[in-house]
């Protein structure tokens, strides 16, 4: 299937399947600019163009787009330009799809302030049990909501790249599946999105009749990723609030589930580190938790403390760590090998007062099931690495059904 890599099929910009036979003409460039600069701006009283609103244009067969980045304060004041502007695009001869894309410049996020009863230590201190006991309960951020007729959200998440966490995600969501939840998996990673290999999804979304994208299906479970609307080798050059908004709409522009067959579980594969797309979700999104995923080695661990210490501000509960590339299994023996070390993800959910899920061994059959886009858990269930995703996703639903997932520990380190 072709794919046309633009900025505004990457920000939500709704996509057909073209036929291969006779693909409709790209409109002109000029055209499409005049007609945009005849929709004004309300704060200088130019045209849009000559404004500078027009970010990332960008033409395709029978499509044409852009971004209109403006001040957080200004979003209502833009949004019937937006409307404006579409309408504008869509009287160009050659425009049968428009979509502008209005994303509000630093994404509205407020700066963290501490709940009352939190507990500050200087950096290197332990907080002891009993003052834990008496700091007060920490509270979630207002506003945080869910995506319609979805159950629970939970976040896979990593301190950083190449842990595994996205093998994780995937597996945990196709594992829920066959525990007999309607599941969906979001790949929140826009800037590295995973999902559509390793579920072997070659398609585009669909729009519904509600004008919201209709995920994919493979596998028992519904997908969502910007890597379905972009080419395989298309750089995301995109700031913070812009992938921001993106992510805003896969939450709120996707029909993940419906009032007579609602999804029971989404799982969020977010990207590693604690960046501007880690905030937006635990800031505006009601996460029923997270699942940190680690290997071994304490390179890897302090990234893991680290990201414990962002789901402690936002006072998202920690579901557990999960430790990947655990041991490799001898070929002759079946003696593990801890080629990363072994232990550690389970020392420092120790520390940290959090679950340990489990553990899941470097396993070539997981690495090959991977790159095939078929899920271990589904392409080879009785293997070593689909029983330990089984059993994690068993005991997370076990907790989550008995609502028993413990806040992260509520430690502020001071230099």
């Amino acid at each position: 299937m072709k794919r046309y890599p633009s900025l505004c099929k990457a920000s939500g910009l709704p996509v057909t399947n073209e036929p291969s036979s006779a693909p409709p003409p790209v409109p002109g460039r000029a055209a499409v600019l005049d007609a945009i600069d005849g929709v004004i701006d309300p704060r200088s009283g130019k045209g849009l163009v000559a404004a500078g609103l027009v970010q990332g244009l960008a033409l395709g067969p029978g499509r044409a787009g852009f971004i209109m980045e403006v001040a957080a304060g200004d979003a209502r004041l833009y949004a019937p330009v937006r409307d404006a502007a579409e309408a504008a695009l869509r009287r160009v001869e050659g425009v049968a799809q428009a979509q502008v894309v209005l994303t509000a410049e630093g994404g509205g996020l407020q700066p963290y302030q501490p709940p009352a009863g939190t507990v500050r230590v200087r950096k290197g201190a332990q907080l002891s049990n009993e003052a834990r006991a008496q700091t007060a309960p920490p509270v979630r951020p207002s506003g945080a909501l869910k995506p319609d007729h979805v159950g629970l959200v939970i976040a896979v998440a990593s301190g950083k790249g190449g842990v595994g966490k996205s093998t994780v995600a995937v597996n945990l969501a196709c594992a829920f599946a066959r525990l007999g939840y309607r599941t969906g998996l979001m790949d929140a990673d826009v800037y590295g999105p995973s999902a559509p290999q390793m579920l072997g999804i070659d398609e585009e979304p669909q729009t519904g009749g509600d004008k919201k994208l209709k995920p994919l299906e493979a596998w028992g479970i519904k997908v969502m990723s910007i890597g379905f609307l972009v080419d395989a080798a298309a750089p995301m050059i995109w700031r913070g609030p812009m992938a921001s908004s993106a992510v805003n709409q896969f939450l709120n522009d996707v029909s993940w589930g419906s009032a007579t067959e609602p999804l029971d579980i989404l799982v969020v594969d977010m990207p590693p580190g604690t960046g501007d797309i880690q905030l937006t979700l635990v800031q505006r999104v009601a996460l029923a938790g997270a699942v940190l995923v680690s290997t071994p080695q304490e390179v890897a661990l302090i990234d893991v403390r680290r990201g414990a210490a962002m789901f402690e501000k936002t006072a998202t509960p920690i579901l557990g760590i999960v430790e990947n590339m655990a041991y490799f299994s001898d070929p002759s023996t079946g003696a593990p090998i801890p080629i990363f070390g072994r232990g550690g993800a389970q020392k420092t959910a120790q520390q940290l007062g959090v679950p340990f899920l489990g553990e899941i061994p470097i396993d070539m059959a997981l690495r090959e099931a991977c790159d095939e886009g078929r899920p271990i858990v589904v392409a080879t269930p009785d293997g070593p690495s689909a029983r330990a995703f089984m059993a994690i996703a068993g005991e997370l639903a076990t907790r989550l059904e008995s609502e028993t997932a413990r806040p992260a520990p509520r430690i502020v380190f001071e230099d």
